[in-house]
């Protein structure tokens, strides 16, 4: 016969050692998959969390898996925005739907098709005005990068060592990034391929002489103390000399904004002095084509205004 008590006694001690073993397993698996995170946030595979709640998992989710999401994705993190692409695309997408509403509602309906479209290019046209702004930061601190990296080696301190240090010292962007370079160097990367990254994450001219002169020290040795103080002097020379370009195509770079703009206060006057006709210009195939013909005018004298301004120091 069967003591009942006995073995309700032992059923419940099975069922709290199992009660332990998973939380156990639950607390080792939680553990596990943040470390994870933590180091893929590190080489930057994924976003770093901020804290903030993400919005649109789902639709993110889906995005990740196919080849433009896997491209905005880097373009984002380029950009060092706190946006996930699922996030980015639903903005968009919004931003697209009230342009065409409220252009079509001043204008005319065909218009905020238009607008719908320029609208289209200046969702990436602001991810790349992102990076190039990022990369202008960048460039900016890279006098103060080998001025402690200099200081570093000379005190006898590694080039690894050196770059952990920069990357505390430095603000963002400049820390963020080596931050970054020096968790992929604590797992394993080569400098080679870890500063390789970092300059195509920002390509520039300055920072590539920086990676190639810190990349041929390290491989073949030599004075790389007076390379970095070289190098300093010659990026404080660029830098004000990037200063007094900017300052001087600063009016170009106004009027080839204001040229279209005025386009469209012209259109603005039209419409208010006869209402009613935007819609009547744009009510027939050869007025369509006419305004399509005169919107990309206007766009490639914007575009040949900024190429003629667009001056490589």
């Amino acid at each position: 016969m069967v003591n009942l008590p006995l073995l309700t006694v032992g059923l419940t001690l099975s069922t709290g050692v199992l009660a332990v073993a998973g939380v156990h397993v639950y607390a080792s698996g939680r553990a596990q998959r943040q470390a994870l995170i933590e180091r893929m946030t590190h080489t930057g595979q994924i976003a770093a969390d901020t804290g903030r709640r993400r919005r649109f998992t789902g639709i993110d989710r889906r995005l990740r898996g196919t080849t433009t999401g896997k491209r905005v994705e880097r373009k984002i993190a380029a950009t060092g925005l706190d946006l996930t692409p699922g996030e980015y695309v639903v903005y968009v997408a919004a931003g697209l739907l009230a342009l065409y509403f409220v252009v079509g509602a001043v204008f005319a309906p065909f218009f905020g098709f238009l607008a719908a479209l320029v609208g289209l290019w200046g969702g990436n046209a602001f991810l790349n005005w992102q990076r190039v702004r990022r990369t202008e930061a960048f460039i900016g601190q890279l006098p103060e990068l080998t001025r402690v990296l200099a200081n570093a080696t000379h005190a006898g301190l590694a080039m690894r060592t050196a770059l952990a240090m920069a990357a505390e010292e430095l603000d963002n962007p400049a820390g963020e990034e080596l931050r970054r370079v020096a968790d992929q160097l604590n797992i394993g990367h080569s400098l080679d391929d870890a500063l390789g990254e970092l300059a195509d994450r920002l390509p520039s001219r300055e920072l590539v002489v920086l990676v190639t002169t810190v990349v041929l020290s390290s491989r073949a040795g030599g004075q790389i103390v007076s390379s970095l103080r070289n190098l300093t002097e010659t990026l404080e020379e660029r830098k004000e000399t990037r200063r007094e370009v900017t300052t001087m195509l600063a009016q170009v770079k106004v009027t080839a904004l204001a040229v279209p703009l005025l386009g469209l206060g012209f259109l603005l006057m039209i419409n208010a002095m006869a209402p009613g006709a935007l819609d009547k210009m744009t009510g027939s195939v050869i007025g369509q084509i006419g305004t399509i013909v005169a919107f990309a005018m206007y766009a490639a004298g914007y575009l040949l205004i900024r190429r003629m301004s667009r001056i490589q120091v």
